[in-house]
């Protein structure tokens, strides 16, 4: 259960968040001829532009920042944004594109804890500097365990998944020793059916490198964290409701090329 506490601070960030988007925002598409076209709207067109920014917000900040909120009093650290500046040796790369390729043909099953002894396995020595795969989203240690998170949106392709898979054993390359390294989605799509999107199949392996809806912010927070909250962006989005379609009518005044 959230505190009241942990409730206004969230308020507070997505108050804060939506003003500066409403007040900041300037539609970047000028020209959208085939959609406009077809549409026939130019405010419907103005709606998606708006909101397509909006969840583009939520997946880069939002979420990473209220799962910091929520994960704060249950643990020792939690931070967002975080970089690994440990190398990798060219035996671990190695190593990982083997598990990785396999794991897509469907050669090998998902096994984290077997994937993860072969990687620790990799000579390491002679590792160099790498600028991929060196941000994690979100990172929180609790009870002495470290856990790396990767959130990401909830349709990815095959693609996305591999290369989240190989950023995730990664991890656990540069850090040289058995880490929680997990693949996060904020909610299912799919709901109330389960989540089945055909593309994470035998690529991670669920619940332990792979949390989803009331999985992820249920473990950050505890029992009930999911719909507790998704009462507060229910509240505070009917806040700005008003708000947010005038912004629309505004972006909607300034006509596509």
């Amino acid at each position: 259960m959230l505190t009241k506490e942990q409730k206004e601070e969230i308020k507070s960030y997505l108050r804060k968040t939506i003003k500066e988007k409403i007040s900041k925002y300037k539609r970047e598409s000028k020209s959208m001829p085939f959609l406009s076209r077809i549409v026939q709207d130019e405010e419907k067109v103005a709606s998606y532009s708006f909101i397509h920014s909006v969840a583009t917000t939520l997946g880069m900040s939002i979420y990473e920042q209220v799962s910091v909120i929520i994960s704060k009093p249950h643990c020792e650290e939690a931070k967002r944004n975080i970089k690994l500046d440990e190398t990798l040796s060219t035996n671990q790369k190695q190593i990982i594109g083997k598990i990785v390729s396999e794991l897509r043909n469907g050669e090998r099953k998902a096994n984290r804890e077997q994937e993860v002894k072969e990687v620790l396995g990799a000579d390491a020595s002679n590792g160099k500097n790498q600028k991929e795969n060196k941000t994690v989203d979100f990172y929180m240690k609790r009870d002495g365990k470290e856990y790396f998170f990767e959130i990401k949106t909830v349709k990815p392709n095959i693609d996305v998944f591999t290369k989240s898979k190989q950023k995730l054993l990664e991890w656990v390359a540069r850090k040289q020793k058995p880490i929680n390294a997990i693949l996060a989605f904020p909610y299912n799509p799919y709901y109330p059916e389960p989540y089945s999107r055909f593309t994470e199949q035998g690529v991670v392996e669920h619940e332990t490198e792979f949390l989803i809806a009331e999985e992820y912010w249920n473990f950050l927070g505890g029992k009930g964290t999911y719909k507790e909250v998704l009462d507060i962006f229910d509240e505070v989005g009917k806040e700005f409701k008003d708000k947010i379609q005038e912004k629309i009518k505004e972006v909607a005044k300034e006509k596509m090329k």
